[in-house]
C-alpha cells in the first residue's frame, strides 16, 4: 500500500488501484477484478490492519476491475457497499459493462490489445446497501462529497476528500503514461465535461484507477490537459 496523506492509501492490485481510508473503521473503495479479495487482505494484514474492520465498500462505477471483488468482501466482512443510483441495478445484477468506445491513439489501441480485449462483461450480484447522487457529503475525514462524473460509466462517481485535499478520481481520466483520457468511454465528450466539472473543485492532488498520483495544484493541471 502507498500512503498518500494521513488517512489515506492506494492499493495496487496490478492494472488497477483500490483506495483505503481509515476513519470508523475502514472504507474500501473499488475491489479489483474478481479473485482480488485476498490480494486486498494481505495487503492490509502487511500494514497492520485487519480486514475484518471493513465496514464500506463505495464502488466508484460498475466495471469489473473495479467491482469484480465487491459480493466476495462484502459476504466476507458484512461491509455495506455504496454505488451511484445510475449503476446500482446493474451492480446488482451481476453487469459490469455497457457498450464502449476505444479512445483513439496507439497507446490506447495497445492497451486495449494486450490487456483489456475481451473485457468481463459480468461480475458476482452485489447488494448496495445505499445509493448515491451528486453532492452526497459521506461522513467520513470530515466530509467526502461524491462527484458524480458521467463519460466512462453513466454513473461514475468521483470523491472529493475535502480535508485531505484530494480527488479520488477513479477512471475519470487516467496517469499511467502521461495525464491522459482513460481508454475506453461510454461517452468520451460527456467524460471530458465530468473532468472539467471536477477540475473546478478545490483539491492539491488526484488518485486515479489506473496510473500513479498527480501533485501539486492537480485541478488546474486536469483544467489544463483537458480545457
Amino acid at each position: 500500500m502507498k500512503q498518500i496523506t494521513k488517512r489515506l492509501y492506494q492499493l495496487s492490485l496490478g492494472a488497477v488501484n483500490a483506495f483505503l481510508l481509515e476513519d470508523d473503521g475502514v472504507t474500501l473503495v473499488d475491489t479489483g477484478l474478481p479473485s482480488s479479495t485476498d490480494k486486498i487482505f494481505a495487503a492490509l494484514r502487511a500494514a497492520g490492519k485487519n480486514p475484518a474492520d471493513i465496514k464500506r465498500i463505495i464502488l466508484t462505477h460498475l466495471h469489473a476491475d473495479h467491482s469484480g471483488s465487491a459480493a466476495e468482501i462484502q459476504r466476507q466482512t458484512n461491509a455495506r457497499v455504496y454505488a451511484h443510483h445510475t449503476d446500482a441495478p446493474l451492480l446488482e445484477q451481476g453487469i459490469s459493462s455497457r457498450p464502449l468506445t476505444l479512445t483513439p491513439g496507439l497507446v490506447n489501441k495497445l492497451i486495449y490489445h494486450f490487456i483489456i480485449k475481451g473485457p468481463i462483461t459480468s461480475v458476482a450480484p452485489v447488494a448496495v446497501d445505499e445509493t448515491l447522487s451528486d453532492g452526497d457529503v459521506l461522513p467520513l475525514l470530515g466530509g467526502v462529497q461524491v462527484v458524480h462524473t458521467p463519460g466512462h460509466s453513466a454513473g461514475h462517481v468521483a470523491l472529493l476528500l475535502r480535508n485531505e485535499g484530494v480527488l479520488i478520481a477513479a477512471d475519470l481520466c487516467s496517469h499511467a503514461v502521461g495525464l491522459a483520457y482513460s481508454t475506453l468511454y461510454e461517452d468520451r465528450e460527456l467524460g471530458r465535461q465530468s473532468i472539467l466539472k471536477s477540475s473546478a473543485l478545490s483539491f492539491d492532488t488526484a488518485v486515479f484507477g489506473h496510473g500513479r498520483p498527480l501533485q501539486g495544484r492537480a485541478n488546474e493541471q486536469l483544467r489544463a490537459k483537458f480545457a
